[in-house]
């Protein structure tokens, strides 16, 4: 059994900072060629510049929520490295809802960021697998990661909007995972709470008071750094998951197991 993901080709979307950068400079140093996706090109030339050049990483910049950039975004992959392996779908937006303001379109803005982007890249990429895997009957066509959020099973009024869209992605985990089944490509998702995201940082640093309610309402007592997540997604990328489809992978250090914070920050 083998969690390596050297030599695969790997989208990351929101690979600009947070979470999504982590991932990218990760798979990269494990040996993969990763293209990273995001619309803030200048972040991604200052974050990524030196590595750029090392052979194994390119960026794309662009709106993943127009169809033409997908198509853009794929094509660009296969000129760099001929083929796509592994979609992670990381690029995901946090805003607060008022559940009672009939002009709060929340709800619509991050069901579209968060779930019908990934939705509209993992069909696009998916149908690239299946004609790349042509004739190789004997082989995995590919993995699709999906990041979704503890939130997507808690409630709570300020992120109803967030909350909804997390819970839109593991309905379309499961969803995809068995219309793509057939086909040999595996689809599952990692939900994640307590863990120093690009949107939970910048809470903390605007609440100071929230580290310490979600470090007490956390079981492991502590926020994890964005790369403890990594581990978790290579898993589900390489070969040592090659039974499993369908699955949300919860990484939070126990916090689900507790009564929702009061801070609304994931």
């Amino acid at each position: 059994m083998s969690f390596s993901i050297q030599g695969k080709t790997v989208i990351v979307t929101g690979a600009a900072n947070g979470i999504g950068l982590s991932i990218a400079r990760d798979f990269a140093d494990r040996g993969a060629n990763v293209v990273c996706a995001d619309m803030d090109e200048a972040r991604l030339k200052a974050e990524l510049g030196e590595a750029l050049d090392e052979g194994n990483m390119r960026y794309f910049a662009g709106d993943l929520r127009q169809r033409l950039t997908i198509a853009n975004l794929i094509s660009a992959t296969i000129d760099a490295f001929d083929r796509v392996d592994v979609l992670v779908n990381a690029s995901r937006q946090v805003m607060t809802t008022d559940p009672m303001d009939v002009e709060d379109d929340s709800v619509a803005v991050l069901l579209e960021q968060n779930m019908m982007t990934a939705l509209r890249l993992t069909q696009q990429v998916a149908k690239r697998m299946i004609k790349q895997s042509d004739g190789e009957n004997d082989r995995p066509a590919g993995a699709i990661v999906n990041l979704s959020s503890i939130a997507a099973h808690r409630s709570q009024p300020q992120l109803m909007g967030y909350s909804i869209a997390s819970a839109a992605m593991e309905q379309m985990t499961r969803s995809m995972a068995l219309s793509l089944a057939p086909h040999r490509i595996r689809v599952n998702a990692v939900a994640f709470g307590s863990v120093m995201s690009a949107s939970l940082k910048s809470s903390v640093m605007e609440h100071r008071e929230w580290r310490e309610d979600i470090e007490d309402h956390t079981p492991l007592g502590r926020i994890a750094s964005p790369g403890e997540l990594v581990d978790a997604v290579q898993f589900l990328c390489s070969d040592g998951s090659g039974f499993m489809t369908g699955e949300t992978v919860t990484v939070d250090g126990g916090r689900s197991l507790l009564d929702p914070v009061a801070a609304p920050a994931h």
